[in-house]
């Protein structure tokens, strides 16, 4: 069994998950935010679609600088509707997942390398990064967008099993 094969299936269920709750995501709140330091929801909503390319930067480059000396940063964006963020998440899963499932196992142990301006933040094998970043970075953000879900009173979808809104509705 390759490294792919074992990685898919959880992939798949995370990112799954995660479109479930970025389904619940209202319209017309992407300026909306719990406290002056967090995110806006749209931004989160946002940042939560575009974290599976992550994988795709993991597993076909050797690094990623946020501030490439000379060229342009990384400017966040904030998508406003739900549609633009499903349509965001939905081609970036699937670009990510071609990536995984196209990987040999020795691109797994290569060295992944972040940078911001040049300066490198860590150093990490790829199987590393690809489990941090892309997916525990996903199941963290989404856990924070539940939050900022129930604040608004939207009924939070399951995860791992049924959440308390499923099991509050009557079958």
């Amino acid at each position: 069994m390759t490294m792919a094969d074992l990685l898919l299936p959880e992939f798949d269920e995370e990112m799954a998950a995660t479109r479930r709750i970025l389904e619940r995501v209202p319209d017309g709140k992407s300026s909306w935010q719990p406290h002056t330091r967090s995110m806006t929801l749209g931004r989160l909503a946002t940042h939560l679609a575009e974290i599976p390319k992550f994988a795709v930067h993991t597993l076909t480059k050797g690094e990623l600088d946020i501030a490439p000396p000379g060229g342009p940063p990384f400017q966040p964006r904030t998508l406003t509707s739900t549609a633009e963020v499903l349509e965001l998440f939905d081609k970036n899963v699937a670009e990510a997942r071609q990536a995984l499932a196209a990987a040999p196992d020795a691109e797994f142990a290569k060295p992944w390398t972040f940078k911001r301006g040049g300066q490198t933040i860590w150093t990490k094998p790829k199987h590393d990064v690809l489990r941090r970043m892309a997916m525990s970075h996903v199941v963290h953000h989404r856990a924070q967008l539940g939050v900022y879900l129930r604040l608004q009173e939207v009924a939070i979808p399951g995860m791992y099993g049924p959440s308390a809104d499923d099991q509050a509705r009557p079958r």
